[in-house]
């Protein structure tokens, strides 16, 4: 689907919804708050599950303000020992694979994903041995091979390195607004609308838009990442952080095909304490590399989202660095997004403490957006209380504390 048919669709859809309301017809049976990665795919799942949905957003499907905005996300499996990311991951990538498919569209870029680190790194051994015992496809490399297969990339003596060759990148807005294209062709209602706070307690029979509007449903789910805490302040604002997060996108040498698929992969760099990842030039939008550390807290509506002088001057530095052909290339385009993250960087799903019909989905920003397809499933298991995947603890509401402690990578 293109845009323009994309943006009809919504437009479409949101009349003929309103129109329902204001005629009196039953409303739908959940509402979900948030038309990013996770929102969209709790409202494609709830559908296919039977359900009638509505799902609001204040400024649409993978729009500039949102985690689940930009060009690529990355999707791997490595998670060093912790088994549930590594085989949701492995799930999500299956359902990644089926989505695209029958929406006819390729969205998921398996170009492979290389881990760099020195030699000895416990993480990498750890993810080597959940690889193994879940069957996951990886090639060990080591300074040689990464020097021989991968020439563009200045390694120091002693790193190694595991490549994923069934993994890559997800190009994330398009993906997003695909799915809720897809939600929304399938009879599911958008509609773009600003959220106000629930008050009180017991069984939340509507929430109300900005505008006075009412959207009525038996049960609600919000998925509204970085704005959760700003949704529930008393219970979230303490318990979701969110930080800003610098992304430059360097122009590659003219006619020089080393930094595109398939010669180049996703990478993630663990050789030092810097934590930098980055993706080949898709789409010829330029070479991404980004910085995988919490940055300063940010407010996602008000925030400028103007890359500052002390991050574009690192990451000159380190493009010089490890990859040499980009000294003194051009920054073609730039981003300030944001993460969203509990205090350990476990996911959040679980029912509100004071709303029996409220359900709370969110912490996933920095490595969330991968396991999309998993939580809308996950999630949609425990609201209609199907056995299969089984709760994870981990992903309760009191689980999660006020000071962080990253714990997820």
């Amino acid at each position: 689907m293109s845009r323009r048919q994309f943006s009809a669709s919504i437009a479409a859809a949101s009349l003929g919804g309103g129109a329902d309301f204001a005629r009196g017809q039953s409303p739908a049976k959940y509402a979900v708050v948030g038309s990013g990665v996770f929102g969209a795919w709790i409202a494609y799942r709830l559908q296919e599950a039977g359900q009638r949905v509505t799902l609001v957003d204040e400024y649409g499907p993978a729009n500039a303000r949102a985690s689940s905005g930009g060009e690529s996300r990355i999707i791997r499996c490595s998670y060093g020992p912790d088994e549930v990311y590594t085989r949701m991951a492995k799930r999500s990538l299956t359902l990644w694979s089926e989505f695209f498919a029958k929406a006819g569209r390729n969205l998921l870029e398996r170009i492979g994903v290389l881990w760099m680190a020195k030699s000895g790194n416990p993480y990498v051994e750890q993810s080597r041995q959940t690889l193994r015992k879940l069957q996951i496809p990886f090639r060990d490399l080591s300074d040689a091979d990464l020097s021989r297969e991968y020439p563009q990339i200045h390694v120091p003596a002693g790193t190694v390195a595991i490549l994923e060759p069934e993994s890559g990148a997800l190009l994330a807005r398009q993906a997003v607004q695909a799915v809720v294209g897809s939600f929304v062709q399938n009879g599911g209602e958008y509609v773009q609308a600003a959220i106000r706070s629930p008050q009180g307690g017991g069984r939340l029979r509507e929430i109300v838009t900005a505008n006075g509007d009412s959207i009525g449903a038996d049960g609600f789910i919000f998925a509204c990442g970085p704005w959760l805490g700003k949704v529930f302040p008393e219970l979230l604002g303490e318990r979701i952080f969110v930080t800003r997060q610098e992304v430059m996108f360097f122009g590659v040498p003219p006619g020089d095909p080393r930094f595109a698929p398939p010669r180049m992969p996703v990478w993630i760099d663990f050789s030092d304490d810097r934590g930098m990842y980055g993706f080949p030039d898709l789409e010829s939008r330029g070479f991404k590399i980004a910085f995988d550390r919490h940055g300063p807290a940010l407010d996602p509506d008000t925030a400028n989202r103007i890359v500052s002088t002390d991050k574009i001057a690192e990451a000159r530095a380190y493009a010089a660095e490890r990859f040499p052909a980009l000294a003194g290339a051009p920054i073609v385009d730039s981003r300030v997004c944001q993460y969203e993250n509990t205090s350990n960087g476990d996911f959040l799903i679980d029912r509100h403490p004071e709303f029996e019909n409220v359900w709370i989905v969110g912490g996933g920003s920095g490595h969330g957006f991968k396991h999309g397809p998993a939580v809308g499933e996950y999630t949609v298991a425990r609201i209609i209380g199907a056995p299969d995947p089984p709760a994870e603890p981990r992903f309760s509401l009191g689980r999660k504390s006020t000071e962080q402690h990253r714990a997820v990578f």
